[in-house]
C-alpha cells in the first residue's frame, strides 16, 4: 500500500528535531514522499547524522534564528520530533517581534509549566511566525501502533490486570502533565515515569527488583499512554528496541501502548527482540472497558 500524502502544501517541511531515532524516521518518509525536508537540528540536543539532509543547528529558544530560517527556505509546515532533555534558560530566549509581547507568560511556562505546557507555547511561538505545526503521525503514520499484539506474544490474565492498574496511574500521571508511562506489577503501581524517562524508569525497576523491594516472582508490565489533554502534534508516547530491552531486564512480561496514539519506532526490530525475549507488545484502547459498558 502506498504511504498516504502529505496535506498539499506550496512551502517547505521542517523538521525541528531533538534527540533519537524518531526525528531520522521522519525526515526519510518525508523524502520518500517527495518532500525535501529542512532540519532544524537542537544544539545540545539533537545526536543525528543531519549531513545527508539540509540543516541547521539553532539553540531551542532562539526564535529569532528560527523564524529567520522559515522565511529563507520557505518552511511553511513543522513537525517537532524526538527528545528535548533540557529546558531553556530565560537568558537563551531571543524572540522575534511578533512574539515579543509573549516573553513574560513565556518565562513564567518554563519555570512553573509541566511539559505539555510548554509544548504548547512552542507550537504557538512557531505558529505566530507563520508556519504550520502537524504531528509526526501525519508525515509516518505507519508508526502508530495498532490494536491487538505486535509479536508473536500475548498477554495472559494477570498481565491485563496489571495493565488495567498501569492504565489508572498513567492517566493520574499524565492529568499531573508529569509523564506518560507507568509500571504495574502483581496488580500495584510500582514505578511512574518522570523526567528521567522511560529507559530510566525501567532501570529503576530492574534495581527494585534486584533489591528486593518488589517481587521478582511476578512480571509485570509497562504502560505507555497520551495524556489526558496532550495535544497530539507533539510528544506522542513512543516505543523502540531499547524500550524492549529495558522491560526485559527489569523482568516485565510486556508493554501496552496506546493504539493509534503511540509510536512503536522501528518496527521489525521491536517484534524481533519481543519475540526472542518472551515479551509480548499490545497496543490497547484507552476507553474500551467504558465504551463496552
Amino acid at each position: 500500500m502506498a504511504a498516504p500524502r502529505l496535506p498539499r502544501s506550496s512551502g517547505r517541511l521542517a523538521i525541528i528535531a531533538g534527540a533519537g531515532a524518531l526525528p531520522h524516521h521522519v525526515a526519510e518518509a518525508a523524502r520518500g514522499q517527495g518532500e525535501d525536508p529542512f532540519i532544524i537540528a537542537l544544539s545540545r540536543e539533537a545526536d543525528a547524522d543531519w549531513s545527508g539532509f539540509d540543516h541547521a543547528t539553532l539553540a531551542i529558544g532562539d526564535f529569532a534564528a528560527i523564524s529567520k530560517t522559515f522565511a529563507a527556505e520557505g518552511i511553511d509546515r513543522v513537525v517537532l520530533s524526538g527528545a528535548v532533555r533540557r529546558r531553556p534558560d530565560w537568558r537563551d530566549i531571543r524572540p522575534t517581534l511578533k512574539t515579543l509581547a509573549k516573553v513574560p507568560s513565556v518565562l513564567r511556562t518554563l519555570v512553573s509549566g509541566g511539559d505539555d505546557a510548554v509544548l504548547r507555547m512552542a507550537m504557538d511561538l512557531i505558529e505566530a511566525s507563520g508556519a504550520r505545526v502537524i504531528g509526526a503521525h501525519e508525515v509516518v503514520p505507519g508508526l502508530l501502533a495498532d490494536i491487538g499484539p505486535i509479536g508473536e506474544h500475548a498477554p495472559t490474565d494477570e498481565d491485563l490486570r496489571d495493565i488495567e492498574a498501569g492504565i489508572a496511574a498513567a492517566d493520574a500521571l499524565g492529568t499531573l502533565d508529569v509523564g506518560q508511562g507507568a509500571v504495574a506489577i502483581g496488580g500495584r503501581v510500582v514505578a511512574l515515569e518522570g523526567a528521567e524517562g522511560t529507559d530510566a524508569m525501567l532501570a529503576r525497576v530492574a534495581e527494585l527488583k534486584a533489591d528486593g523491594r518488589v517481587s521478582s516472582r511476578r512480571r509485570g508490565v509497562l504502560v505507555k499512554l497520551c495524556k489526558p489533554q496532550q495535544d497530539e502534534r507533539a510528544d506522542l508516547p513512543s516505543i523502540g528496541p531499547s524500550t524492549v530491552a529495558g522491560a526485559e531486564a527489569a523482568g516485565l512480561a510486556g508493554i501496552a501502548v496506546e493504539a493509534g496514539r503511540a509510536l512503536v519506532l522501528e518496527r521489525p526490530a521491536v517484534i524481533e527482540t519481543a519475540n526472542r525475549s518472551g515479551l509480548f507488545v499490545l497496543g490497547i484502547e484507552r476507553n474500551a472497558r467504558e465504551r463496552s459498558r
